[in-house]
């Protein structure tokens, strides 16, 4: 044994003998601190932990509803905590578990039953009057003014759920934003957000179709989330994001409305 752990020891074993260490209440107010205790008729025996041995006391001296309530009191405290450490421990390797199904590259992932898919993610453009410009992150952003969509091609989406409220994991590239958006039809194409241009400034003011989510953060930049509520049939998106930079990522899908082999 290390020097280190025998001073531990050193430390904590008399903090552990005083934590098993028990009140005889008396009923004149007075209390006797004992290391256990038992009854023989109408005698009380106690190890005195200040004399360091066991002495004798008439049963009728002691209010033994207060000591007995104070040791049952004890007791549960030790056993709700020993529940609450079990909780805590079982919670946290569920979530080393959950962490570890979630593949180390950034991405959405699908949960469909026990598998974790992947969603492919989709190549967005960036349409103005002036025509349509693919939009890639961190690429420069034109100057320009008045009303921008981001859109993807085509109306569908080639990934389908299989029901109405389903169940994501996104490991995002880096510290920013994401959401769940229901996407819009515009003359054949879907439409992401929406993007108001300030003239002059070129400050840009984002709007998504945001579908409220419950989620919960299971790691490093890793969260799983679900709609709070059924989502209607439609064509959706996850989006990373961060705001004013118009560099949305997106991850596309199609709810179909009914049950999807």
């Amino acid at each position: 044994m290390s020097p280190t752990k025998r001073a531990l020891i050193l430390v904590l074993f008399p903090l552990l003998l005083l934590a098993a260490n028990i009140r005889i209440y008396l009923k004149d107010g007075t209390y006797q601190l004992a290391r256990d205790y038992k009854i023989d008729g109408d005698r009380m025996s106690y190890y005195s932990v200040e004399r360091g041995e066991w002495e004798d006391i008439p049963v009728d001296l002691v209010d033994m509803k207060k000591t007995e309530g104070e040791i049952h009191d004890r007791e549960q405290a030790e056993k709700n905590e020993k529940e609450q450490n079990a909780a805590e421990d079982k919670a946290e390797r569920d979530m080393e578990r959950e962490i570890k199904r979630v593949p180390s590259d950034p991405g959405v992932y699908y949960l469909d039953g026990d598998a974790m898919l992947p969603v492919k993610q989709a190549e967005s453009k960036m349409v103005t009057n002036k025509g349509r410009q693919l939009l890639k992150k961190f690429s420069p952003i034109p100057a320009f003014s008045g009303k921008v969509t981001v859109e993807l091609d085509g109306a569908h989406s080639a990934t389908k759920v299989k029901n109405d409220k389903p169940e994501f994991y996104i490991r995002l590239s880096e510290e920013e934003r994401f959401a769940l958006v229901r996407m819009t039809d515009h003359k054949g194409n879907r439409v992401v957000e929406k993007i108001d241009v300030i003239p002059v400034s070129n400050e840009r003011a984002e709007t998504f179709n945001t579908v409220e989510l419950f989620q919960h953060q299971v790691g490093d930049l890793v969260f799983k989330f679900w709609p709070m509520k059924p989502i209607e049939p439609g064509e959706y998106a996850v989006v990373q994001y961060t705001e004013g930079k118009v560099d949305t990522q997106v991850w596309d899908f199609a709810w179909p409305g009914s049950a999807h082999p």
